[in-house]
């Protein structure tokens, strides 16, 4: 907290775009209850893509009193207080804890309008509240989930990181069935993840000589093949030769007894073969006050750590803690991003 409290002593004007995530989950509840606290608004400037009759809506079943500024335009922000940019201005029926199109339709639309704010400039990071995967899809959405539609509006090579204070976890495949994980990693595949994850962990979180540690892909990283070739073959022949690159890159690691060891707090962050072997052990230990962080990109985009909460929706009781995580988190790295690039370019200036 050290660094949030620095912060608002600089009077920091970080813009923050926010989308609203599905309108029948707990996304616009979340985002509310963050900005109630005014000393939020001495951290950066929200923006919030929506509606202004949906969130006197919210504002009212949830007897909110947050005061939010309608603009016309992102230019017409006013910094110190919550902005709102009205993206649809019909009349929308809110269906709590249900999948439905709307619910679906109007995430992207706060989505679209956000990230073309963000690809303009206009706004410094995007945090995304919680949409529902099958009710967003459609002709303009025909993604897995946020990170690859991201990937593809924003530019860049994504790399899916959940973090939480010491623990950094990222996946070496994301949103893909189980079956073609193994066809699916390749020396490529782990090379170019590790430069992303090594990249980030520099420019965006200022550690100096990252230290990673990879998960096997089969159980007992295959036990010397009797249990598949795939991590005898494939990872751990990359992984020797990344490290007579100079790079600090160890494994390949069991799942099932790195993270119940503790072995984990030896490393900066680790990467998972797939996607629940990563995220399992992560919300095991920090659900709810994680952050979901897509490096790689261009630009920077954190989220929750959870989904829509369909089941809470409405009834107010949803907790904040892992969206106002991502508001910070965003504000940290986009700091730190700004001043390591500068030391870089600085850098290659004397030489």
């Amino acid at each position: 907290m050290t660094f949030i409290f620095k912060l608002m002593e600089q009077n920091n004007t970080i813009i923050i775009g926010i989308s609203v995530g599905d309108i029948n989950g707990i996304g616009i509840e979340i985002i509310l209850k963050t900005f109630e606290d005014k000393r939020m608004l001495e951290l950066c400037t929200p923006v919030l893509f929506a509606s202004k009759k949906i969130i006197s809506k919210y504002k009212h079943i949830l007897n909110s009193e947050i005061n939010i500024q309608t603009a016309h335009d992102i230019d017409s922000i006013i910094h110190g207080k919550m902005n709102l940019i009205n993206v649809w201005n019909e009349e929308v029926e809110i269906a709590f804890g249900k999948e439905n199109k709307d619910g679906g339709k109007y995430a992207l639309l706060s989505l679209e309008a956000a990230v073309n704010e963000l690809n303009k400039g206009k706004i410094d990071v995007l945090v995304t509240a919680p949409i529902n995967k099958n009710t967003i899809q459609s002709e303009s959405f025909t993604f897995p989930g946020h990170t690859e539609y991201l990937e593809s509006k924003i530019g860049g090579k994504a790399l899916m990181i959940l973090m939480h204070e010491k623990l950094k976890v990222a996946l070496l495949t994301g949103h893909i069935p189980l079956e073609e994980v193994t066809k699916t990693i390749t020396p490529e595949l782990i090379n170019n993840k590790v430069n992303i994850l090594l990249d980030t962990l520099f420019l965006d979180f200022s550690i100096r000589k990252p230290k990673i540690a990879v998960l096997s892909i089969n159980p007992h990283a295959g036990d010397n093949g009797v249990i598949g070739n795939h991590d005898r073959e494939i990872v751990i022949p990359t992984i020797d030769q990344l490290q007579k690159e100079g790079k600090l890159v160890y494994g390949p690691y069991a799942s099932d007894s790195f993270f119940g060891s503790g072995n984990y707090l030896n490393f900066d962050a680790i990467l998972a073969a797939y996607h629940d072997q990563g995220l399992t052990a992560f919300k095991t230990l920090a659900f709810g006050k994680g952050v979901n962080y897509t490096a790689g990109l261009k630009k920077i985009r954190t989220s929750p750590d959870h989904g829509t909460a369909f089941d809470i929706a409405g009834i107010g009781i949803a907790d904040f803690t892992s969206f106002s995580e991502a508001v910070f988190t965003a504000i940290e790295i986009f700091k730190n991003r700004k001043d390591n690039q500068e030391l870089i370019d600085n850098s290659l200036q004397k030489k």
